[in-house]
């Protein structure tokens, strides 16, 4: 195996599903400028999400998914027929 392949910045990292204020704690290397105290008092890395497996309909189950960006609304604007 390569020698210095790997990143050695693994820390406990909070991801935040912000259209449902989902949280959970994993460990990652993703770099952040944000912390949020957690649960169990202590400070960590905060990752906002726009979406995770608690409001995505394949996992939800609903059909109904949230445009935080407005995102489809330019794509039918700017493809819609005339």
């Amino acid at each position: 195996m390569k020698k210095d392949l790997h990143p050695k910045n693994y820390r406990l990292v909070v991801f935040k599903d912000m259209s449902n204020e989902y949280s959970f704690i994993t460990k990652s290397c993703i770099d952040t400028r944000e912390t949020v105290k957690w649960e169990d008092g202590n400070e960590y890395p905060l990752v906002k999400l726009e979406i995770s497996h608690t409001s995505h309909p394949f996992y939800t189950g609903k059909m109904k998914l949230v445009d935080t960006a407005g995102r489809i609304d330019k794509f039918r604007t700017r493809y819609n027929k005339k």
